[in-house]
């Protein structure tokens, strides 16, 4: 009988020591992603503790328009940034963080999983209450709460030849890719071709169908670029399924068009997140979203890590 209860309690004693390494991992985790917020807007400053009720982290943000004194609250909410009176609806949006490929995945590569998986999301993602990622610390890091505030952001800049709109806070990182691109001109006559064609969209004010959260066109921080002409060639998955349905998914990449190499590194090496890079791909289009690159190469990096020391 003490044998028993000793067994028992033993048990619970290790079960509880796993469950407590557990959070604790899972603690660290998200003040690792939450520096990774720090580094992506230095200007900014994060201040996260420990809230015991709600267990989660409470993080005080001060930004740069703020008084110095002044802080906003969100909770972590798993990486949504959340006011306290919508923390309850954190079910009802996604996370800011999330993972998309290094490498594009071929569609005729793709498992019967992998093509469901992404129909699934394509139907999501058409929905008019489709989950996104919530706006809140966006409102304030670009002052987009109303569209009269934000306005008085946006500048018109000279750009590639053209010109377009875009949020003043973003400036020095797109005048970055436009050096970038410049120079790889010297060398690369797709880029050459690309800059002859090129057509610009940038800043427009929308609020997505069905929700209260806008575009990341409308806070000047997404750019889009296309040719004059595609040439019969795809360059957004919903306008190709609104021609050929479900073929979408399938449409090899010899049919779709896509920016060049340069290019898209040009853009992502200045905090650019690339919409060729998602599953429901949109190959024209960049939007400012440097915690998000950061998220990824590390990830990245621990996955590369892992496989090698599997070998």
């Amino acid at each position: 009988m003490q044998k028993k209860v000793f067994l028992t309690l033993l048990f619970s004693f290790f079960a509880l020591k796993v469950r407590a390494l557990e959070f604790a991992e899972k603690r660290a985790v998200q003040i690792e992603q939450l520096e990774l917020f720090q580094k992506a807007y230095p200007d900014v400053r994060f201040h996260a503790v420990w809230d015991f009720c709600k267990k989660d982290y409470l993080v005080f943000v001060h930004f740069p328009s703020m008084p110095e004194c002044e802080t906003v609250e969100f909770y972590w909410a798993g990486g949504r940034l959340l006011p306290e009176d919508k923390y309850d609806q954190k079910e009802k949006s996604s996370p800011i963080l999330y993972f998309y490929p290094e490498s594009l995945v071929d569609p005729a590569e793709m498992t019967a999983e992998q093509l469901g998986r992404l129909k699934e999301n394509a139907l999501a993602e058409s929905a008019e209450n489709a989950l996104g990622s919530p706006m809140y610390f966006y409102d304030y890091l670009y002052d987009s709460f109303e569209r009269k505030n934000l306005e008085s952001h946006i500048k018109e800049i000279p750009y590639l030849g053209l010109s377009m709109k875009i949020h003043e806070r973003i400036e020095k990182n797109v005048r970055n890719v436009e050096k970038r691109i410049f120079e790889a001109a010297k060398t690369s006559s797709a880029v050459r071709k690309f800059l002859q064609e090129l057509t610009i969209d940038a800043f427009f004010w929308r609020v997505i169908k069905g929700t209260e959260r806008k575009s990341f066109h409308s806070l000047g921080i997404a750019i889009d670029v296309l040719p004059k002409n595609l040439h019969g060639k795809a360059s957004y998955w919903a306008w190709t399924r609104d021609k050929i349905g479900d073929g979408w998914m399938f449409l090899p990449f010899s049919e779709r068009w896509f920016p060049p190499r340069e290019v898209i590194d040009a853009f992502e090496a200045e905090g650019f997140v690339w919409g060729g890079r998602w599953g429901i791909w949109d190959n024209m289009h960049f939007e400012y979203r440097p915690e998000l690159v950061l998220f990824n190469q590390k990830y990245n990096r621990t996955k590369k890590r892992a496989c090698e020391a599997k070998k």
